[in-house]
C-alpha cells in the first residue's frame, strides 16, 4: 500500500463494514452453534476461521488488483447449518466446507464461473434462499414473548434506523439491544475477559447425504447470492471485475480455513457498498485502502475470537435470536424481490421458496436440497407464464 493513498475515511469505512458483520451475519454462527451444542473453544475457532480467511483474503485481494475487494463469509449458507444441526456432525460439516470449496476453486480456475451461474434460474436460487432466510427473518418475532422489552426496542431501533440512517440500522439495533439487556440486568458482562482464539482442528468426514444437504445448496448460494450481488456492486461504482481472480482467491481461502470450522469464504455485497463510494475516499483509486483496512480489522477480530464469544454469551439468548433475524430481514425482501422479478417461472420459484422455508428433511437430505428439486422439477414441467414456453 502507497502511504500517500492512506487516509481516515477509507479506515473508517473498513471498520464499518466488519462491526455490521459482527452485529448482523455472525449471529447465525452463534444460533448454529447453539442448534448443534458447539463447544465454546470450537465456536471461538469457527470465528478465527471466518474472520482470518476473509480477513487474508480481502486484504490481498485488494492489495493486489488496487480495488476495494471486501470480502466475508457466507451468511446463506451459515443459515444452513441450523436447518442441518444435530442431526449432522461437524466432521460432515467440514467435508462439505471442502468439497464445495473445492468447486469454487475450480470454477474461478478454470474461467466457468459465469457460465455455470447464467445456467442457474435466478428465481430459484432466489426461492432457495429467501427460504433459508426466512425462518431466521420469524424468530426475531417468535422470541418477543421470551424478552418483550427488549425484542420490541430492537424492532423500535430497526425502523428508525431504516428512516434515518439506513446503511447502519443493523449497528443501531445491536446497541439497542445490547443496552436495553444492560438495563434490565439480563447480562453477565462481569465474567468478560481478553481472550485470544485457539484454533481447532476436525478432521473431515465426506458423506453423501451432507454433499446434497450442504455443499451442493452452498456453492449456489455462494454464487448466485454473494458472488453476483457482490460484482455487481463493484461494477456499479466504476470498478472492472476481475472474476477468475476474485473467486480463485476466495475459494483458496475457503479451502484454507474449513477444518477450522470456517465456511466459504466469498465476495461480499451488502457491506462492500462501504468500502467501494465516495464515503470511504473521493478518488476510486485510492478507495482499495478501504478494502485493505477492512482484512485488517477481521484479522484483528479473529485474534481475539475468545472474547467475542464471551461478549454473545454474556447476553440473553433471545437477543441473538432477534438480532440476526432483523440483521437478515433485507437480505429475505431482496431475493423475494428477485424471486418476485421472474414472471415466467413464478411458481416453481415459490415451491422452492415454501419447501426450504418448510425445514422439510427426507431421507437424511435436507431443506435447501428439496427445494432446489422440486423447484427444477417444477421448472421444466410446468409451462411459463408471460414469457416464451421453450424451455
Amino acid at each position: 500500500m502507497r502511504f500517500k493513498d492512506w487516509s481516515l475515511t477509507a479506515w473508517v469505512a473498513g471498520f464499518l463494514a466488519v462491526l455490521i458483520s459482527y452485529c448482523g451475519p455472525l449471529m447465525i454462527f452463534i444460533q448454529a452453534a447453539q442448534a448443534g451444542h458447539i463447544p465454546a473453544e470450537q465456536v471461538s475457532s469457527w470465528i478465527w476461521a471466518i474472520s482470518m480467511g476473509a480477513g487474508v483474503s480481502g486484504l490481498l485481494l485488494s492489495w493486489w488488483l488496487r480495488l476495494p475487494i471486501v470480502t466475508a463469509w457466507s451468511a446463506p449458507g451459515t443459515a444452513l447449518l441450523l436447518t442441518l444441526f444435530p442431526r449432522i456432525g461437524m466432521p460432515e460439516v467440514v467435508g462439505a466446507y471442502l468439497v464445495a470449496a473445492a468447486i469454487v476453486v475450480l470454477l474461478g480456475a478454470t474461467g466457468y464461473f459465469e457460465k455455470v451461474v447464467s445456467r442457474i434460474p435466478k428465481g430459484i436460487a432466489a426461492g432457495m434462499m429467501a427460504g433459508i432466510l426466512f425462518q431466521f427473518g420469524v424468530q426475531a418475532f417468535r422470541v418477543s414473548g421470551d424478552a418483550p422489552a427488549v425484542v420490541l426496542a430492537m424492532l423500535a431501533a430497526y425502523l428508525l434506523g431504516r428512516r434515518l440512517w439506513p446503511r447502519y440500522a443493523v449497528v443501531g439495533v445491536a446497541c439497542t439491544g445490547f443496552a436495553v439487556a444492560w438495563a434490565l440486568g439480563t447480562t453477565h458482562l462481569q465474567s468478560l475477559s481478553l481472550a485470544l482464539a485457539t484454533p481447532v482442528a476436525i478432521v473431515p468426514r465426506f458423506e453423501a447425504g451432507a454433499m446434497l444437504s450442504l455443499a451442493v445448496p452452498l456453492v449456489l448460494v455462494s454464487l448466485t447470492g454473494q458472488y453476483l450481488p457482490g460484482m455487481a456492486v463493484l461494477r456499479l461504482a466504476g470498478y472492472p471485475v476481475p472474476s477468475r481472480a476474485i473467486v480463485t482467491g476466495t475459494g483458496v481461502a475457503s479451502l484454507a480455513v474449513a477444518c477450522f470450522g470456517g465456511i466459504s469464504i466469498v465476495l461480499a455485497s451488502i457491506t462492500a457498498a462501504l468500502c467501494t463510494g465516495k464515503d470511504a475516499h473521493p478518488d476510486p483509486d485510492k478507495r482499495y485502502v478501504a478494502g485493505m483496512a477492512n482484512g485488517v480489522f477481521y484479522i484483528v477480530g479473529g485474534t481475539f475470537a475468545g472474547t467475542i464469544v464471551q461478549v454473545f454469551a454474556a447476553f440473553p439468548g433471545p437477543l441473538i435470536a432477534a438480532l440476526a433475524g432483523l440483521a437478515l430481514i433485507g437480505a429475505v425482501v431482496s431475493n423475494i424481490r428477485a424471486l418476485a422479478d421472474e414472471i415466467s417461472y413464478i411458481e416453481p420459484s415459490v415451491i422452492t421458496f415454501v419447501a426450504t422455508a418448510s425445514g422439510m428433511s427426507l431421507f437424511g437430505l435436507g431443506a435447501a436440497f428439496w427445494g432446489v428439486v422440486l423447484g427444477m422439477a417444477a421448472y421444466w414441467l410446468i409451462p411459463r407464464t408471460g414469457g416464451p414456453a421453450a424451455r
